[in-house]
């Protein structure tokens, strides 16, 4: 650093005596250069002002005592710019870096929790879900018996960012791990509670809803953990009846219970689960209203299940100036057999 100040000096002094006897621009292109090897040695900002002070006093050796203060305030100021600059540099690198990260992380989950929609069951089937920021803490996963039943769950953390999305790989491979076709909604809740209760801090919690079609009897079992009310949609009425369940969140007692439904579901008949990342959706300041939500359902009713919830989806984003505050996530079962 001191060698390659020491050779910018005598040129820097010749540089500064020829533009201000001439303005020969120049001048100022041979500046950019010198300018130039400062930036690739990395030189400070003061260490450029202390040459032209330098110069200058040895070009006008009477300057003024002012004009000397001057520079030297312009000098302290500098280190300070140039300190600043530097930790703003390492904060921009290391934000960089976390960004990269958080891609890499959001890429591995969206793999990691991918599910197929089931074939053949008798469903028509439409979701979409979609994070606010780059992780989701909103989960969903279907599953068929080789008895034909369909599995549909549908859950959210209570909670944003890397511990929500942590939190649903984990309710991820656990349900793996279970033999979820022959297992009761109930019984597949009781389980994970126990399991989010040991594994989860206590400041986080689940709520989750686990249904089983059964496409022989047209029957929906279902147990909810605390999660948003579903709905369903009666064909034969043109009505939405809210699915009414009850079940306390994941995570908070340990041998918690909870309670199965049974719905008995006729053809065109529409089963509604979301996140409250649909249901708090917000106007400005104002959230909506439930018959606001099932208006905009009903607006695109006769559409395929998949059409259904992304036009309800451009919907919302739309009214939301495209910036989502909560993660999205929608899905429905139509009987079309």
């Amino acid at each position: 650093m001191e060698e390659t100040i020491k050779k910018s000096s005598k040129k820097y002094k010749e540089l500064l005596r020829k533009y201000i006897d001439t303005q020969d621009e120049k001048a100022l292109y041979d500046l950019e250069l010198i300018s130039k090897a400062f930036i690739r040695k990395k030189i400070l900002p003061e260490e450029l002002i202390n040459l032209h002070i330098q110069a200058m006093e040895n070009i006008y050796p009477q300057l003024l005592s002012e004009y000397k203060l001057s520079m030297e305030f312009l000098l302290e100021a500098a280190v300070f710019y140039g300190l600043a600059l530097q930790e703003v540099d390492y904060l921009r690198q290391e934000k960089n870096v976390l960004t990269s990260e958080i891609s890499v992380a959001a890429n591995m989950q969206k793999t990691l929790l991918g599910t197929e929609k089931p074939e053949g069951s008798g469903l028509d089937i439409g979701v979409v879900s979609v994070p606010a920021h780059q992780m989701n803490g909103d989960y969903h996963h279907f599953t068929k018996g080789s008895n034909g039943t369909i599995g549909i769950a549908i859950a959210d953390v209570i909670g944003k960012g890397i511990p929500a999305a942590l939190c649903m790989s984990m309710i991820k491979y656990t349900m793996d791990s279970y033999p979820e076709a022959t297992m009761s909604p109930n019984k597949v809740l009781e389980n994970l509670n126990r399991v989010v209760e040991r594994n989860i801090d206590s400041s986080m919690f689940i709520t989750m809803c686990y249904a089983h079609y059964h496409p022989k009897e047209s029957k929906l079992r279902l147990s909810s953990a605390g999660h948003e009310p579903g709905y369903i949609y009666r064909a034969e009425t043109g009505e939405f009846e809210e699915i009414r369940t009850k079940g306390i969140v994941l995570g908070v007692m340990p041998d918690a219970q909870y309670r199965e439904y049974e719905l008995m579901i006729d053809k065109d008949d529409l089963i509604i689960f979301l996140t409250d990342g649909v249901s708090e959706c917000r106007d400005g300041d104002r959230f909506i209203e439930t018959e606001e939500l099932l208006e905009v359902i009903r607006k695109y009713i006769d559409l395929p299940a998949q059409e259904l919830v992304e036009s309800v989806y451009r919907y919302f984003e739309r009214l939301q100036d495209f910036q989502l505050r909560d993660d999205f996530t929608l899905i429905v079962l139509r009987k079309d057999v």
